[in-house]
């Protein structure tokens, strides 16, 4: 599990030296400067970011090209019903409070604990964003198995998962920046790590609140999420209560590892029910760790989905049946569990009816008001495990081993 990972990675800086030194740099941005340096945007372009004003970037995700050219979308596409390949990933604030051990983004950005940048307008960074995408996006055209169907959907964004990399709901103008996304018939998927509840509890409506839950305890987070306030678990369990007085659509994120042994501890995975108890979100995602080479870990501690089926069987279990197992998407070792009121007689409701989003997006609306039938092939346990049979699978030749978990 990710709460492991304090004692799987290698040794670094003493923990205390390391807290010290990250919190004093960020602290030191005390003026309305820009964000970036010069030289970190050039580090960030350099990484394929697209940079977006002094404080904003977008990058093309890995599903959004294999949706292109027929391969398969991402695990929001199985369980929500998105187009992969209309999806914008990006952030409106690259500056983070955390230091993840697992961070995937390799801590390219800057870290921050409260705004005191500059701040672009929000529509210039909607408009920025949508153009820098789109730029991105040009090297796929005429790509193996992009068809100019796809291609022509493309071009018009449809979706933004608001998860590139640092803390969205930082952004002072955030309300706007969505309306911006909204108008364009854009929908939103907002992560946050749960560092900044006053600021969660300002967001508007969203299509769709994550909340990161990088452990399920205050000493693991401390090791795990490396966060730089002091009362970081104070702040997350507010967030937690932020989350629970949500009326759309709400989801807590857990990142599933393995510990240096290469065995999979499902038994802790009540430890996490308490947690997420307390958010009481619509609905829980449990994925495997996306393996980072020079973040310390090994492809020994990267869960097969078979181990990660297994720990979402015991923490929908440790959930007391509020929960229950509702989609997976196997090639992206993946799983969802879902509450029981998206079930109906008809099957499982977890997609997203987006023409009725915008219908009602402004007048508060309930989760259930927008929530549209999950596909047969898309619904925990089906034979398709979660892959679109309109696109052509390649599946790996390697046997898998078997599971290792206690």
């Amino acid at each position: 599990l990710s709460i492991l990972l304090c004692a799987m990675l290698p040794a670094r800086a003493p923990a205390r030296r390391w807290h010290a030194r990250l919190q004093q740099v960020a602290q030191l941005s005390t003026d309305a400067g820009p964000m970036l340096t010069a030289q970190r945007a050039d580090t960030l372009e350099e990484a394929r970011y697209g940079v977006v004003g002094t404080h904003s970037a977008v990058k093309i995700c890995r599903w959004t090209k294999n949706s292109l050219q027929g391969k398969g979308g991402c695990y929001k596409h199985t369980f929500y019903g998105i187009a992969s390949h209309r999806c914008m990933e990006a952030t409106p604030s690259l500056a983070c409070a955390n230091k993840c051990t697992f961070c995937w983004r390799q801590h390219k950005n800057p870290v921050a604990l409260r705004w005191n940048f500059a701040t672009d307008d929000p529509e210039e960074v909607v408009n920025g964003m949508v153009a820098r995408h789109l730029d991105l996006l040009k090297p796929m055209r005429g790509a193996k198995g992009v068809t100019q169907e796809r291609w022509e959907e493309s071009l018009q964004p449809a979706h933004c998962a608001l998860s590139l990399v640092g803390e969205p709901v930082l952004y002072p103008r955030l309300p706007e920046f969505v309306a911006r996304l909204h108008n364009r018939r854009i929908s939103t998927f907002l992560v946050t790590n749960g560092q900044f509840p006053k600021q969660l509890a300002e967001v508007p409506p969203v299509t769709q609140l994550y909340l990161s839950v990088d452990a399920p305890t205050r000493e693991e987070m401390k090791e795990v999420g490396r966060p730089l306030f002091k009362d970081y678990w104070e702040r997350f369990e507010d967030a937690c209560d932020v989350l629970r007085e949500r009326k759309q659509r709400t989801v807590c994120r857990l990142t599933v590892m393995k510990r240096k042994d290469g065995v999979l501890p499902v038994s802790r995975a009540g430890e996490y029910a308490q947690v997420l108890t307390r958010a009481s979100p619509d609905f829980v995602e449990v994925k495997g760790v996306t393996f980072v080479s020079d973040m310390g870990m090994t492809q020994t501690q990267v869960p097969w989905n078979d181990e990660v089926v297994a720990f979402a069987a015991s923490l929908c279990e440790a959930l007391g049946g509020e929960y229950s197992l509702a989609s997976a998407s196997e090639h992206t070792c993946c799983v969802l569990l879902a509450k029981n009121k998206f079930r109906s007689a008809s099957g499982w409701a977890t997609w997203i009816d987006y023409d009725r989003w915008f219908e009602v997006a402004q007048s508060d609306p309930d989760a259930l008001d927008y929530a549209a039938q999950t596909p047969e092939w898309a619904v925990f346990g089906a034979p398709e495990e979660g892959f679109d049979p309109e696109h052509t699978r390649k599946r790996p030749r390697r046997p898998r081993p078997e599971m290792t978990i206690e």
